[in-house]
């Protein structure tokens, strides 16, 4: 068995796409004013929140900054004046974007169950969550699902000083585990799973059924990936893998 497990966490373990779709519609619906149809506004609302989190993990600006950067973006699709004062942006995400949003969080159903099966294993591995979100929010969203128990280790950027793909190396210096021994698990083929693989992890894929950016079909991955469809898969997979 693998030393060390690595959960993504947003289209992993929590359901991120479902609760930016469920805030962001309300507000879409609630916008007399808006410039463009709600498809739209919402392909253009997942742009903004891609590009000024590349930001944010670049270190070009806070996480508060990188909502802020979004919302001056967005407020004019939207067919609202922009605040010139941060702290009314920060209202206004607080207020309009972030309080639904946090409500709309659910864990997937094959997650506990997955943990359950892992702890019990015997020598079974150590587990940690490895995510790019904010170390508070991100906390927050496990707390809510009774899921914090399950893990060694919560890491995000600021403890690691890295990102996913940059971050597995020190993931498994934090985790005192070598790569070879340690297994990167996400729904993202290329930063949870192929980046995990150029660092020396074996990556597992999590396919849902969708693209997490686009809503689409999932991706393509070669033969050679290897690939879920449910959490509940892995601890029989990891067997195998191991055998």
């Amino acid at each position: 068995m693998a030393d060390v497990v690595f959960f993504d966490l947003d289209g992993t373990l929590v359901d991120h796409r479902g609760a930016v779709l469920e805030a962001i519609g309300q507000i879409i619906q609630a916008a007399p004013n808006a410039t463009a149809p709600p498809d739209e506004l919402v392909t253009s609302w997942w742009t903004l929140e891609g590009r000024h989190m590349r930001e944010y993990l670049a270190g070009r600006c806070s996480f508060a900054e990188h909502h802020r950067r979004r919302l001056r973006s967005f407020l004019p699709m939207l067919g609202e004046p922009v605040p010139e004062n941060p702290g009314l942006l920060d209202e206004w995400f607080a207020e309009r974007y972030l309080a639904v949003f946090e409500e709309s969080w659910r864990s997937y159903p094959d997650v506990q169950p997955c943990l359950e099966t892992l702890k019990r294993l015997p020598r079974g591995p150590r587990l940690a969550v490895l995510t790019n979100g904010d170390p508070e929010q991100q906390r927050a969203k496990l707390a809510r699902f009774g899921l914090l128990e399950y893990f060694e280790a919560v890491l995000t950027p600021t403890e690691l000083g890295a990102a996913k793909p940059v971050a597995f190396a020190p993931a498994c210096r934090w985790m005192r585990t070598d790569p070879a021994r340690a297994v990167n698990v996400g729904d993202m083929l290329e930063s949870d799973v192929n980046a995990a693989a150029l660092a020396g992890l074996t990556g597992i894929w999590l396919d849902r059924g969708i693209d997490f950016v686009t809503g689409g079909p999932s991706p393509t991955a070669d033969e050679t990936v290897l690939r879920i469809e449910r959490l509940t898969d892995l601890p029989g997979h990891l067997s195998r893998t191991n055998a």
